[in-house]
């Protein structure tokens, strides 16, 4: 069985109705993104940070996945399919894959915010107060900017035995998950679904479709199929 690898990224998760994680002047009512997704922020003020997760938290059990989660989901009946998502949601689960990994955490997780080894199922909000084990405040398991990604190793690995790579939903503007393209082999048939792709730099071999997630699934799932 052919293994498939899936790069995805917030344009997938939009189209549930999930807001992108950064808005088009980078602010979240009126604070940038450093307030709310960096360790400096969480330092300066765990009341904000918790209330920005908490509200996408809340956002994530009112949406489902779409069609474009549901097609990837099928395609495992014809590969071998992992999935390396830069998303922090669980759509990827709920349409039904059963391999995904998560390069930047999780939002229905939490952990010590002085040990990230104590991690927790987080359904519902953090409060401040609320400790791990270890009697460290809860934060949100998410790998903020600044920090490690610490599966990164694992996905560039996955990376590297891929026989067909796939991004879909990611303009590859975030590192280190842009450098993944890096890692496949040469022999690696490579499939881009972006509208709005602009030349990113794939390389000639690159199949590049100009769709939003759900169109460039429906238009290439039966491609893919064709060649497991």
């Amino acid at each position: 069985m052919k293994k498939l690898v899936i790069l995805s990224g917030a344009g997938i998760s939009a189209e549930s109705g999930i807001k992108t994680f950064r808005d088009g002047d980078g602010l979240w009512e009126k604070h940038s993104i450093t307030d709310v997704a960096s360790p400096e922020g969480w330092k300066k003020d765990k009341t904000l940070v918790l209330e920005f997760y908490n509200q996408r938290r809340r956002q994530l059990h009112e949406v489902e996945p779409n069609e474009a989660h549901q097609l990837i989901a099928e395609l495992e009946k014809y590969f071998d399919v992992q999935i390396i998502t830069q998303n922090v949601d669980d759509l990827h689960e709920r349409a039904g894959s059963s391999k995904i990994l998560h390069l930047h955490g999780e939002l229905f997780k939490s952990c010590s915010c002085n040990n990230k080894n104590l991690i927790y199922d987080q359904k519902e909000d953090i409060n401040i107060g609320d400790k791990a084990e270890d009697g460290a405040q809860l934060r949100p398991f998410i790998v903020w900017f600044g920090e490690d990604v610490p599966l990164m190793s694992e996905a560039t690995q996955l990376a590297k035995e891929a026989d067909i790579f796939l991004v879909i939903g990611t303009s590859l503007q975030v590192y280190p998950a842009a450098g993944l393209l890096h890692d496949i082999k040469e022999d690696c048939l490579l499939f881009v679904i972006n509208p709005n792709e602009i030349g990113f730099g794939y390389g000639q071999k690159a199949i590049v479709m100009k769709e939003t997630a759900t169109e460039g699934m429906k238009l290439l799932f039966d491609k893919l199929v064709n060649l497991a």
